[in-house]
């Protein structure tokens, strides 16, 4: 039976930890609860609902006057496997990095480089995960979605979801429109390693074999020494995407600033590491006048809540970033947390 909860508090569901309250709250666990949902009125309009995972990418500046809907589903079922491949339907509802786990521990190769990022499956395609040279849109073979206005059930293929760096078809033409049910990984059973992105090389040398194992160990080991554990220091991960710019622009700035950390991007673009440029700001470590938000000391691509921030507290520290970022290098960081006001 589907069941709908009111004033639910969602400091726990939010990885800011930001302490706000939803007036409808519903879990979901399957197509059917979307049917019960739209049956009673409760999805009449795209602004009253809101889709609420592990709350690792949206920061709350505001009680939400409408439906949270979270998904619980956790289902991780192999529905076909080739000589070479595996094919994996994993619920929306399931933590992500304990799905990353089920694969390593498995001989799955695929996604061990985005070991240790917080949130669930149902997330990875709509962002588009990504970590260390991989992205989830290398992996995922379908996602199969619900209707929010109809129930339909549908199921997108790769292509149709239209990824980009960040990016999807549920971040515009799907946004509010459907939910993401499950999601269909392809994994290899003879993983080819992907490890020459930044320090992992590095660390992975020190390691005395690369294997699926080892990669997902020393990327837990940098990401943990890099970035805050968000059940005791507030954050949502890298809160701004790494820009990309016209490599024409990028070599003008590598002349004045040859040390700038960049990668190279498709048709002729350049990425250029956010950390960085916030870094060389000298925002590392800024905390806000009222001590309750600030840039993290060991990554600057990190806004942390202090103990006691409000959304508005992270917003215009975020705003405050962006505005000496682009003072110094001309560059406007985007936000890659979703700011829900």
């Amino acid at each position: 039976m589907t069941t709908i909860n009111q004033n639910i508090s969602l400091k726990k569901y939010n990885s800011f930890g930001i302490d706000v309250s939803s007036k409808l709250f519903c879990e979901y666990k399957q197509a059917s609860d979307i049917k019960y949902l739209i049956d009673n009125n409760y999805l009449n309009n795209e602004s009253n609902f809101l889709i609420l995972g592990g709350g690792s990418n949206q920061l709350f500046t505001a009680d939400y006057e409408g439906l949270i809907i979270h998904p619980i589903n956790t289902n991780i079922d192999i529905i076909e496997e080739t000589e070479n491949d595996i094919y994996i339907k994993v619920g929306a509802g399931k933590d992500w990095d304990e799905f990353v786990e089920y694969t390593v521990n498995s001989g799955y190769g695929g996604i061990e480089n985005l070991s240790n990022i917080p949130g669930n499956v149902g997330a990875s395609p709509v962002q588009n995960i990504g970590a260390y040279g991989v992205e989830a849109k290398d992996t995922i073979y379908e996602v199969n979605i619900v209707g929010l206005f109809n129930g339909e059930i549908k199921t997108l293929s790769n292509h149709d979801c239209k990824f980009a760096y960040r990016y999807s078809i549920f971040k515009t033409e799907y946004k509010n429109k459907y939910l993401v049910d499950s999601v269909v990984f392809k994994l290899s059973k003879n993983p080819k390693f992907t490890t020459h992105y930044g320090s992992l090389q590095d660390e992975l040398n020190k390691e005395s074999e690369i294997s699926l194992q080892s990669i997902r160990k020393v990327i837990i080991h940098i990401r943990d020494s890099k970035l805050p554990d968000p059940k005791k220091i507030g954050n949502g991960g890298s809160f701004f995407k790494n820009p990309v710019i016209p490599k024409t622009e990028a070599e003008i700035l590598l002349k004045k600033y040859p040390e700038m950390v960049t990668y190279p991007a498709p048709n002729n673009h350049t990425k250029i590491a956010a950390g960085w440029l916030i870094e060389q700001s000298g925002l590392k470590g800024y905390i806000n006048k009222k001590g309750t938000a600030g840039v993290h000391s060991k990554q600057a691509l990190v806004l942390i809540n202090k103990g006691n921030a409000s959304g508005s507290d992270i917003v215009e520290l975020a705003e405050f970033v962006q505005q000496t970022v682009s003072k110094k290098f001309g560059i406007n960081l985007e936000p890659e947390v979703i700011i829900l006001k």
